[in-house]
């Protein structure tokens, strides 16, 4: 007996960079269905309709919502209205997807996840690293080499053009390091399986452009109950360097282990933040004679999904959580933490003060 296939309808919201890879990841998954597109730029929208075969579009979000009554809904857009848009979808009976960050406050995250479980719909956040395999093995190799670890990261975007306008919109609500340091905060959490106990920062306003409170340059560092420490760094805009605008580098008692990628080109590249290449694993175990016992080792990565890739084996990771009714709890618990982290950053950056968590 053939039977009928139960498609997920979903409703896209943004059509940006993110919501495009996302779309085309719906399309391309049989289980769902695309409902609708919406964004407040009709261009973006209707460009992203046409590529896909002409689906719906919307200018208005609630609009969308009421008529398409869609069972998911996939939320890119700019961070400051991820909280409304989340609420309004889960009150919707809707399950949510939705890119990093969760809100804007630990406290709206917070009750944006307890309304999550109330309502019994699963909640996704965008933690597109969590699904990579390269990152992955990244943080299996770092749980290898003792502790404490020291973890050094960065992303240094040098943008112009369409990417500066999307920067400058983004600093509208959120810094750098904080809109992109949730992703590696919660990688240095996975690395160390210890709990955060204090935050500082500092940063730079380098650009008239932006507001006069907002900064484009910045760099946190935490402590770890563990005694690990990582910092991170992000800049964004025009006068950024390219020098070194990818360090993915962690060091241990037992040696370190890096990302490496020799053809690494362009920081405004959005498939060359997530690109490896290659991890490098250095063992620091000598023998009598202060030679090391084993030579460094290469670990290849090369054979791994471009961004939208990634963006597929997101959506797969939100359809089987549905369709398997997967515990999401320390999933979200994890985007609350990581949201807490950045937060602080931006806080001690403001204050000049360290915080405790």
């Amino acid at each position: 007996m053939k039977t009928t296939l139960i498609k997920i309808k979903v409703l896209v919201v943004g059509c940006g960079n993110m919501g495009t890879s996302h779309a085309r990841a719906y399309h391309k998954l049989k289980h769902f269905e695309i409902v609708g597109l919406v964004s407040r730029k009709p261009k973006s929208r209707e460009k992203l309709s046409a590529e896909l075969g002409g689906y719906p579009t919307f200018g208005d979000y609630e609009a969308a919502l009421a008529e398409t009554k869609p069972d998911a809904v996939s939320i890119n857009t700019y961070p400051d209205t991820h909280a409304d848009y989340i609420r309004a979808a889960l009150h919707a009976n809707a399950h949510v997807f939705v890119e990093k960050p969760l809100a804007l406050t630990v406290e709206d995250a917070q009750s944006l996840v307890d309304l999550a479980l109330e309502k019994e719909k699963k909640m996704a956040v965008g933690y597109i690293l969590r699904v990579h395999p390269a990152w992955t093995k990244f943080v299996e190799v770092a749980r290898t080499l003792g502790k404490p670890l020291v973890m050094r990261m960065n992303l240094n975007q040098q943008s112009s053009g369409d990417n500066w306008y999307t920067h400058k919109q983004l600093m509208s609500s959120m810094s750098p390091i904080v809109d992109c340091g949730v992703h590696y905060v919660d990688m240095m959490c996975l690395m160390t399986q210890s709990v955060p106990v204090s935050v500082s920062a500092i940063g730079a306003r380098l650009s008239d452009e932006i507001d006069a409170e907002m900064y484009n340059y910045g760099q946190l560092q935490v402590r770890f109950k563990d005694g690990s420490v990582g910092w991170y760094e992000a800049g964004w805009g025009p006068m950024m360097s390219e020098t070194a605008f990818f360090v993915k580098d962690v060091v241990g008692p037992k040696g370190c282990v890096s990302i490496i990628d020799e053809a690494k080109g362009d920081s405004d590249s959005v498939d060359d933040h997530s690109k490896t290449g290659a991890l490098k694993l250095h063992h620091s175990a000598m023998d009598a004679n202060g030679k090391f016992t084993k030579p460094d080792q290469l670990i290849d990565t090369s054979d791994e999904p471009d961004h939208d890739g990634l963006c597929v084996l997101e959506q797969e990771y939100f359809l089987k959580a549905i369709q398997e009714n997967l515990d999401l709890s320390d999933h979200l618990r994890d985007a609350v933490n990581s949201l807490r982290i950045v937060l602080a950053a931006d806080e001690s950056f403001r204050t000049g003060r360290t915080v405790r968590l």
